[in-house]
């Protein structure tokens, strides 16, 4: 969904931490995450889940994942 974004920091070794950001720039479109073999893919995904732009970094150098998800899937109401 638009608005869906992740933020990723990572150890850029001697020039200390950097953060690079995904974000689903698209209605319908949505960021997913996945971990394999030691590397962190983000990828911004269509809705039939073809990938558009995807970013790769070692496991070993993210310090931190952030997902933030779009206004359209936050809490459902509370009716009491």
């Amino acid at each position: 969904m638009k608005g869906d974004r992740v933020e990723i920091m990572i150890d850029a070794g001697g020039e200390g931490t950097r953060t690079y950001e995904v974000l689903a720039t698209r209605a319908g479109r949505r960021v997913e995450v996945a971990t394999r073999r030691g590397v962190v893919e983000v990828s911004e995904v269509t809705r039939t889940g073809t990938a558009v732009r995807t970013a790769r970094f070692m496991a070993s150098r993210v310090l931190a994942l952030v997902e933030y998800p779009s206004a359209d899937a936050a809490q459902p109401d509370e009716t009491d």
